[in-house]
Parts: structure tokens; C-alpha cells; sequence
């Protein structure tokens, strides 16, 4: 058994039912703000023209990316349907959040939202190993009758 397959395996054995609300509540939190942004896309592209890493071009293609990301993803964590890969695809965008969006002098800041990132970041690192948990889709796919085997 490879390093993923014991992740899964260990993520789906010890899975606690509350740890499924936290879930949940990340999921439409995330598909809220992706609402947020696709409302203020100008917000959404002035904060990442603040990187001065990317042209303008580049700008409107990855405010298009952390909006379908962040929408699709959302929906996907909250229903807990393909948990692990939804969580990964949206670790890019948290990621270059923390780094290129909030700067590092936002770190000290009580009402900073690099440490709101931040805790984003560490859940959605965690539902990677996780998974879904006993109340997802995921499991009722995997304990359907109709499964194929």
C-alpha cells in the first residue's frame, strides 16, 4: 500500500462526525465568497494586480481561476463530493492569497485576514487527508447498493 492509499485509508477510519459540520461550514463559506468575488470582480482584480507579479492579461485569468475554483470547490466541500481533490485544487488560491495578497505586515493585525487565510489553508490542507466523512456524498456513493464492483 502506497503513501496515498494509507492517507485515504487512515483519513476514512478516523473521521469524527463534528469534524463533518466543519466541513460543511468551510464549503459554503468558500462558495459565498467565490459569490463575493464574482459580484466585485474589479475588487477581485484590483487584489491581485496588487501582487505586481502577473500582467493584465494574466490578472483577468486568474480572477476567472479563483472564481470557478472557489465556486466549484466550495460546492464540491460542502456536499463532501471528491472532498480530497476539491480541497487540493483550491490550496493554489489560499496559497498565493497568503503569500502575493495579504501582506506579510497584516500578519501582526488581530483583524488581519492572513490569519482567516491562513486557518482556510490548514483546513483544507486537513479535508485533503480527511476526505469527506461519514456525512458526505462521497460515502453514500461508496455504500450504494448500485455500485459496481
Amino acid at each position: 500500500m502506497n503513501l496515498i492509499q494509507r492517507m485515504e485509508h487512515w483519513g476514512d477510519t478516523h473521521h469524527p462526525k463534528w469534524l463533518d459540520i466543519v466541513r460543511m461550514v468551510l464549503g459554503i463559506l468558500l462558495f459565498m465568497k467565490a459569490v463575493e468575488f464574482m459580484n466585485n470582480m474589479d475588487y477581485l482584480s484590483t487584489l491581485i494586480g496588487k501582487s505586481q507579479f502577473l500582467s493584465s492579461i494574466s490578472i483577468g485569468v486568474m480572477a476567472h481561476y479563483v472564481i470557478m475554483t472557489q465556486l466549484i470547490g466550495g460546492f464540491m466541500v460542502a456536499f463532501g463530493l471528491l472532498t480530497r481533490f476539491a480541497s487540493l485544487i483550491q490550496i493554489p488560491n489560499l496559497l498565493g492569497a497568503l503569500i502575493f495578497i495579504n501582506p506579510p505586515s497584516d500578519i501582526l493585525s488581530p483583524s488581519g485576514s492572513w490569519w482567516l487565510s491562513l486557518l482556510i489553508l490548514f483546513l483544507l490542507v486537513l479535508f485533503v487527508v480527511e476526505g469527506g466523512g461519514p456525512w458526505s456524498c462521497d460515502r453514500l456513493l461508496e455504500n450504494h447498493p448500485m455500485k459496481t464492483k
